[in-house]
């Protein structure tokens, strides 16, 4: 997803990431993940899961892959497993 690039939608199912803090993430697929990886492997994007739209950053995963975190405010009821539409823009004016 380079800067610029146009927005599609994808679906992705929910994953609560083990242990205490226990965040919840769509895995970002490769063709809509950012380019490169900035500070601390996060790039500043705005997101928009299941028609709510909120500014985050996608993390980088240690596997190589990128991750949305999706807060329980945005998820609405939906955790581990459930299937959401999502969309991610880098957002330059974070950069």
């Amino acid at each position: 997803m380079g800067q610029g690039a146009p927005v599609t939608p994808f679906d992705a199912t929910l994953v609560r990431w083990p242990g205490a803090a226990s965040w919840v993430f769509a895995p970002v697929p490769d063709e809509h993940a950012p380019d490169r990886a900035g500070s601390f492997g996060r790039v500043p994007v705005t997101a928009t899961v299941d028609g709510r739209t909120w500014t985050t950053s996608v993390w980088r995963d240690s596997r190589g892959g990128w991750l949305l975190p999706v807060p329980a405010r945005i998820r609405r009821g939906k955790d581990d497993g459930d299937v959401v539409t999502a969309e991610v823009a880098v957002d330059t004016s974070r950069l």
